[in-house]
């Protein structure tokens, strides 16, 4: 008889019977899960297949780092040659105080009155004369309305004319926020370095440094080979509807036909850019279009005790959420794009990676500039909320909510399509949007691949001689979009250095200007005036 080996709790068969019983069993399970021999040669089939596509991986993954790499090394700098130089030699101590002294008239604008201040006004311009006595002497002004306009004769009558823009006029201080001045904002004050006070920077800052360059370059004999302008609105922060719209106007009816305009704008920023340990100095382009939407919600009036299931004040509340939560579409082409092209060569480490292979990594750059405020503006049209509205008592639920919600339009977008994406995103046929008056669609973008473009980029480059120049967006409005029709080349660019730490200062408070700074804007203009020989 065969025995049988207990192992595990299951019985072995040890004699032919038995085997020949397991054998059968085993078949059986062998039967049921298909290892024939057609299953191994599927199975062999299937392991090459996987071969072959582990294998076609890493040759795409090989091919896109070769191509990574590739980009990244052959990216060449696209800032142009120059030779710094010469540091003009300024008078430090006078240069700073006169710019002090104007600091010190409060020239606050007013959108509902052009006579606002107009003393204030009169009294700066008077004092400006007396700073400079020789652009008084040589250069021919005009008055429109408070705003001024300087032509600076140039000894070539055929020269296209340029023209340099600034403005007198400045934000006023936030009721309240006087204390915190280390120096009271309309004192003027120089110290520790610095040149405090409101309008030190923008943009009285640009307007004196202006000056002071005509002042030195007439006292050295030099006079222009092309007429120079120097137009100084007086409400540039409320709109600039009195004085660069009329000068503009003025102009136009006089045939003048400018080589380029430029105002204030972009930056030298330093240490603000990521991934870049130089200055950037970005000159503006285009600036930003302008739009406030007022929304408006009515409904009956009633007693806090018995709400409705909908109220003003919440169907406001949600079309206000939704419009902050589907924002316009961000998008790294036009501009931006050109920024950062032309800033990649210049950057270390990942940044150069994923700039110099935005084919690749566009996606993941994009959404990573749009995690900043800054960056995400240079993107994309924004949405801000910024006035509300509803309700006068606690215990009565209003009849009336309203809100105005602020965009800044990038270029490629125009109000007419900001409208168009409210009312598509406020979907609630109880809420009424209404465009208010003074929308402007963005400004054109004025060619980067031009000899007005060159000539700024040059002019940079000889002064600032440790920045990347590159182009950029302005955010903000200046006067200079109201200019379109006398140039084809408008330019933004302010000659001031601006960490981290100052940018709040920009109509905020503690608003100062370095001294040394200071003088690298004066020499900046007195070298571009001389490069426009």
């Amino acid at each position: 008889m065969g025995r049988a080996v207990r192992r595990n709790g299951a019985c072995i068969a040890t004699n032919p019977h038995h085997r020949g019983a397991l054998f059968q069993s085993l078949y059986g399970l062998i039967s049921r899960t298909h290892f024939t021999d057609s299953h191994f040669t599927d199975s062999h089939f299937m392991l090459k297949r996987l071969i072959y596509a582990g294998l076609l991986a890493l040759a795409v993954i090989a091919i896109m780092a070769a191509v990574v790499a590739w980009n990244t090394l052959r990216l060449s700098s696209r800032q142009i040659d120059v030779t710094p130089v010469s540091v003009l030699a300024l008078e430090r101590d006078a240069v700073a105080a006169r710019l002090a002294g104007a600091l010190q008239f409060r020239t606050i604008s007013d959108a509902a009155s052009g006579d606002a201040n107009a003393e204030e006004f009169k009294r700066m311009q008077a004092y400006l004369a007396q700073a400079f006595p020789r652009l008084h002497a040589t250069l021919k002004r005009e008055m429109v309305g408070h705003s001024m306009l300087f032509t600076w004769q140039g000894s070539d009558a055929q020269a296209r004319p340029v023209m340099w823009l600034a403005h007198q006029d400045v934000v006023p201080v936030a009721p309240g926020t006087e204390g915190n001045w280390h120096q009271a904002p309309f004192d003027g004050v120089v110290k520790d370095g610095f040149i405090w006070g409101r309008g030190s920077w923008d943009d009285k800052g640009s307007l004196v440094a202006q000056m002071e360059a005509v002042e030195t370059l007439l006292e050295s004999g030099y006079q222009p080979r092309a007429t120079i302008y120097l137009a100084y609105g007086a409400d540039e922060e409320v709109g600039g509807r009195r004085g660069a719209v009329e000068i503009a106007r003025l102009l136009k009816s006089r045939g003048v036909r400018l080589d380029y305009i430029l105002d204030e704008g972009m930056l030298v920023t330093e240490g603000i850019m990521r991934g870049i340990s130089r200055p950037v100095a970005l000159i503006g382009v285009a600036e930003k279009g302008y739009a406030s939407v007022n929304l408006a919600v009515a409904t009956a009036p009633g007693h806090s005790s018995m709400p409705p299931q909908n109220t003003a004040i919440g169907m406001m509340s949600a079309a206000l959420a939704d419009l902050e939560r589907k924002q316009m579409p961000a998008q790294l082409t036009g501009v931006a794009q050109d920024m950062f092209d032309t800033i990649a060569p210049e950057m270390e480490g990942m940044s150069r990676v994923a700039l110099s292979n935005l084919w690749l990594f566009g996606p993941l750059v994009q959404r990573q500039l749009a995690q900043s405020a800054g960056t995400n503006a240079m993107l994309r049209t924004t949405t801000a909320l910024t006035v509300v509205h509803a309700g006068n008592k606690d215990n009565v639920l209003p009849g009336r909510a309203d809100a105005v919600v602020n965009f800044r339009i990038r270029p490629g977008d125009t109000v007419d399509g900001v409208m168009e994406h409210v009312k598509q995103t406020v979907d609630s046929g109880a809420v009424h949007a209404e465009l208010q008056a003074g929308s402007s669609d963005p400004s054109r973008v004025s060619p980067i691949a031009s000899a007005q473009y060159a000539l700024i980029n040059r002019t940079i480059r000889e002064v600032f001689s440790d920045a990347v120049v590159a182009p950029g967006i302005v955010i903000g409005a200046t006067d200079s979009r109201h200019y379109k029709d006398v140039s084809d080349h408008v330019y933004r660019f302010s000659p001031v250095r601006a960490g981290p730490d100052d940018l709040p200062r920009f109509h905020g408070t503690n608003e100062r200007i370095g001294v040394d700074n200071y003088l690298e804007a004066v020499r900046f203009y007195v070298q571009l005036a001389r490069n426009g020989k």
